[in-house]
């Protein structure tokens, strides 16, 4: 009997690894991008640690950079010198 399932057209769990993979991409991306953009509030062994972290440690790493690792933009704003409202 021939086989029914089509050779060209993709199944399921490709559709789903695709995505996926798509979704860490996107995440690095992201992390490396405000990562950048946040540099000069760091110094230049800070950056450079975080990137490795999430170049290395994709998912964990970009996630940290991302809800632990960024400087706060309410601290920036306000400044060190100026006491909280």
């Amino acid at each position: 009997m021939a086989d029914p399932h089509n050779p060209l057209l993709p199944a399921g769990y490709d559709i789903a690894w695709s995505v996926v993979t798509l979704a860490i991409v996107v995440l690095i991306a992201v992390a490396l991008v405000t990562l950048a953009r946040s540099a000069k509030r760091l110094t230049s062994p800070q950056a450079l640690l975080w990137t490795l972290i999430v170049l290395f440690v994709p998912v964990l790493g970009a996630l940290a950079w991302l809800f632990i690792g960024r400087p706060s933009t309410l601290t920036t704003a306000a400044g060190s010198d100026s006491p909280p409202a």
